[in-house]
């Protein structure tokens, strides 16, 4: 691993805005604040929204700041990427901010009933090989972990530069008649479409991985539902 690596790890730990799991690997985690987000870190009643498979935390730290009044909650397993959104958010003191670092399998260790209002799901794994539709975040077995976190008319956000996934995505919400709010297939020429609002937090709060796809002419895609 590399020294700037190490470095990162090792800030990452000193942030009182990330969490890790203490346990050793195959043990059940007890969180103590699974539940108790809002009463015991955030302070406030205020909706939370997860950004799963957050990376740099760019949407995290991106809605964060344009929603002071929600609070905003990215995991992800890699520790060097959450540096760049927990730092940020640790040097401008953004209160309504936190990273969770483990695997999104264990998101109900995490999370209580009825706690999360929104999850953004931005440029996941396309898990493209047969067999492996069971690990798409947008699978149905994810989304019964989300149901049984989200309170009743929770939203998913899903984005992604994957035209199969997107086809996914769209076959879910039809097999498990999820209620659509919104789709697209190319966010930066459809405007019309998704409405002036939905339309900026699509296209002014980019990801590294966007902005990489971007660049070479790929088009992306969004879902948005209730579950």
């Amino acid at each position: 691993m590399g020294h700037r690596k190490l470095k990162k790890f090792a800030e990452v730990a000193t942030f009182n805005n990330v969490f890790e799991p203490t346990q050793a690997a195959g043990e059940p985690i007890d969180f103590p604040l699974k539940g108790k987000w809002n009463a015991d870190y955030f302070k406030n009643d205020n909706p939370i929204i997860l950004e799963l498979g957050c990376g740099k935390g760019e949407y995290t730290i991106g809605l964060a700041k344009r929603f002071p009044n929600k609070n905003f909650i990215g995991m992800d397993i890699k520790g060097a990427r959450l540096w760049r959104g927990a730092k940020i958010a640790v040097e401008e003191k953004m209160a309504n901010v936190a990273f969770v670092r483990n695997r999104i399998d264990f998101i109900e260790s995490y999370f209580g009933p009825n706690e999360v209002s929104e999850v953004w799901i931005p440029f996941p794994d396309p898990y493209p090989r047969k067999g492996k539709t069971e690990k798409r975040l947008m699978s149905a077995s994810f989304v019964k972990r989300y149901r049984n976190l989200a309170k009743p008319g929770a939203i998913i956000h899903f984005k992604s530069d994957n035209a199969d996934l997107y086809a996914y995505a769209m076959e879910q919400v039809q097999e498990h008649k999820y209620k659509l709010l919104a789709n697209s297939a190319d966010v930066y020429s459809d405007a019309s479409t998704l409405g002036e609002e939905r339309e900026e937090l699509l296209t002014k709060i980019q990801t590294y991985y966007e902005s990489t796809f971007l660049a070479i002419g790929k088009k992306i895609h969004y879902v948005e539902f209730v579950i």
